[in-house]
């Protein structure tokens, strides 16, 4: 009896240390998690969306685009969400296929050659001689839940440069807002889409106007 008791205590001692591992394995493994969902910032302004005259393609200017920066904390995949003032957050399972400034420098070459004002738009790196040159930075693409409904916030500083003499023509900070039609990253993309459209179309018609107006050394 002794020696039965001994053994059922052993079995018992051997369940529990069983339940206890799978327990702590449980634990420690991390559970499932759904694949991230990628989004895009597509599309660009037709010339239809512009208002200043161009000029002819034999006196048009050449514009190359350097490929955009953007500030810190912006300069990843990751789509930011702002809560909290001052405090810049993550969707967790949502992101952009690319960072938005790598995105935006195809999109700024439709636009601006899509304007008329340029005898070619080209994006460096670049073997082409060019008259002027953009340099552009992302200030800000965020999803803002300050206010309801939220919106998307996208700012872009722009500078027009001589490319011969590195001389700044004009530079101008463009912001635009757009309220989103859904609370989630889904909303925020179509609205960060519709900002970045919005921008593009502003920044065409000052590029247009300014190389139209400024004196390029030839």
């Amino acid at each position: 009896m002794k020696k039965t008791s001994m053994d059922q205590l052993r079995r018992l001692l051997a369940a529990g240390l069983s339940l206890f591992a799978l327990g702590a394995c449980s634990t420690l493994r991390p559970g499932a998690t759904p694949p991230p969902a990628f989004y895009a910032l597509e599309g660009a302004p037709s010339a239809a969306t512009l208002t200043v005259a161009v000029q002819p393609a034999t006196a048009a200017p050449t514009l190359i685009v350097n490929p955009s920066h953007a500030a810190a904390g912006f300069d990843s995949q990751r789509i930011i969400y702002v809560r909290e003032a001052h405090k810049l957050e993550y969707f967790a399972h949502s992101e952009w296929v690319d960072p938005p400034a790598r995105m935006l420098a195809p999109l700024l070459v439709a636009a601006l050659g899509s304007s008329g004002a340029f005898r070619a738009v080209v994006l460096t790196p670049s073997a082409a001689a060019a008259d002027l040159r953009l340099d552009t930075e992302i200030v800000r693409l965020q999803h803002e839940f300050l206010s309801q409904p939220s919106r998307v916030r996208f700012t872009l500083r722009a500078y027009l440069v001589e490319d011969k003499t590195r001389r700044v023509l004009a530079w101008r900070e463009f912001d635009a807002v757009v309220a989103a039609a859904s609370e989630d990253p889904y909303g925020g993309v179509v609205a960060a889409n519709s900002a970045v459209q919005t921008v593009l179309n502003e920044l065409s018609a000052f590029c247009a106007e300014t190389a139209r107006l400024a004196p390029v050394a030839r």
